[in-house]
């Protein structure tokens, strides 16, 4: 069912309402602080709300609801089982908040890497920082594909224009409005997505009247899987191990969350939205797999023309076929504030990074610099360019999901490792480079060479402890400064 005229005003406006927005937010902005940092003095509960709108892309919002369906009506069965995974996230919060957030607040930081410069150098610092902008172009373009993917099937656009409509938008109202108006129009989207939710699951609630539920129901409530199995990702020490080593990485020392704690009024209040985003986090993924839950009963009781390939499909078919018009326009309207709230804060953060851990050093600027914000202007619209190409050329089949976090798994465990090797007493530039080779090498031969399968959502602990433990052992053989007589 094509997208009717109304559904398209609503999505017009919205999408013509957030560049408005972003325009008129970045009025008066001058400097590089002001357009990264937000002049550090944004209010924690928006910090707190932008933290979640951030991590909430179209994979939670499309991608998350298919767990329970499973592999199709044919396949497979789904459950619950991935809730595990935000449990293991608010542990990872917890620790950062109190082990690694402190570290930002140590002077006046634009990123969270020049924390490793202050203990290993400037090369560490450029290297930390490109892991950082290879992991964000990738993840984040694929979620731009999936973006594209509903609007492809809702407006019958080619899925190259609708990538390039989704992130031109985006890139539109970042470049106008710096982190400012990342924060303030996650809030506003925060509140669309979630709106749109419940529309949807309300829809699915009131088709189904006071029919009992099928007696197989209870196969789709697993939540807990107390099983030991490497190359299961869904099992309870998966969930709570590698869903903290991951949590530890993605909010602890990826600058996408960082940058957040750096706008902050004090460390107080970065401490208080880092926290407590670990337990809207677990409610809203909880929301989002009962959405699932109900859309395997409806297909269950109206199966698809054709079995699904796999789950990111279950949602969008129902958006397309089922919604009315007018509701269609919203709850895609709100596909499209989970998608943008994540790009905007990718590409901003994506900025600060090439900017200050790499431009200005290599170009020997101040970070106060004049330059530095035409630099970080420039550097949202390269970005920008680079994620919409990685959404154009993509044309993979497993689910978004798990390419998302296997890609954030990889990258953030090695830099979890670093800042493990920073808070050491005896930190060496030497332990550090050991470290970063050693983590690679671990991670990437166990992906490649191991006998046993292992689930991508342990990487982020495999690559953590074996940098870190790569660092500590080099560091027992560096040769020791020798102090001044």
């Amino acid at each position: 069912m094509p997208i009717g005229p109304l559904d398209l005003a609503l999505v017009a406006a919205y999408l013509l309402g957030m560049i408005a927005l972003g325009v008129w937010l970045g009025r008066g902005q001058r400097t590089a602080k002001d357009y990264l940092l937000g002049g550090r003095d944004l209010p924690w509960w928006a910090l707190l709300v932008s933290i979640v709108a951030t991590e909430t892309s179209t994979v939670t919002f499309l991608s998350v609801p298919g767990q329970p369906f499973g592999d199709g009506l044919a396949g497979s069965p789904g459950d619950l089982r991935f809730l595990q995974l935000p449990l293991g996230f608010v542990v990872g919060r917890v620790i950062a908040a109190h082990w690694l957030l402190p570290l930002y607040f140590r002077g006046e930081l634009h990123t969270a890497y020049e924390a490793l410069q202050q203990r290993f150098g400037g090369l560490v610092r450029g290297i930390a920082g490109g892991l950082f902008l290879v992991m964000r172009t990738f993840a984040d373009g694929l979620r731009l594909y999936l973006t594209a993917l509903v609007l492809e099937q809702l407006a019958g656009m080619p899925r190259d224009v609708a990538v390039v409509v989704t992130g031109a938008s985006t890139l539109v109202y970042t470049f106008f409005g710096g982190v400012r108006a990342v924060v303030w129009t996650d809030v506003l989207q925060f509140a669309i997505y979630m709106l749109g939710a419940l529309v949807a699951a309300g829809m699915l609630l009131a088709s189904f009247g006071a029919e009992p539920w099928p007696a197989d129901t209870a196969a789709h409530l697993r939540v807990f899987d107390f099983s030991f199995d490497l190359a299961n990702g869904r099992t309870f020490w998966a969930g709570l191990f590698g869903g903290a080593f991951l949590s530890l990485g993605t909010h602890g020392v990826d600058q996408l969350v960082v940058q957040r704690y750096l706008c902050a009024r004090s460390p107080r209040d970065a401490q208080r939205a880092l926290v407590l985003s670990g337990v809207v986090v677990l409610l809203q993924f909880a929301l989002f797999l009962g959405i699932g839950l109900l859309l395997w009963r409806f297909y269950r009781e109206h199966p698809p023309a054709q079995p699904f390939a796999n789950g990111d499909e279950v949602f969008v078919d129902f958006l397309v076929h089922q919604m009315p018009n007018g509701l269609r326009g919203l709850v895609l309207g709100a596909v499209f504030a989970a998608a943008m709230s994540t790009l905007s804060g990718s590409l901003n953060s994506s900025a600060a990074t090439l900017v200050h851990d790499i431009l200005l050093p290599l170009r020997r600027r101040r970070a106060d610099d004049a330059a530095a914000f035409g630099l970080a202007r420039g550097a949202t619209l390269l970005f920008g360019g680079l994620q919409i190409a990685v959404a154009v050329a993509w044309s993979g089949t497993q689910s978004v999901v798990d390419q998302v976090f296997g890609i954030a798994s990889f990258t953030t465990g090695i830099l979890l490792g670093l800042f493990a090797l920073a808070r050491l007493r005896a930190a060496a530039p030497a332990m550090a480079l050991c470290g970063l080779c050693g983590g690679a090498l671990v991670t990437d031969g166990l992906w490649a060479a191991s006998p046993w399968p292992i689930a991508s959502l342990w990487f982020g602990a495999i690559g953590a402890l074996g940098t870190f433990a790569c660092g500590a052992v080099a560091g027992r053989f560096a040769p020791r400064p020798v102090a001044p007589r």
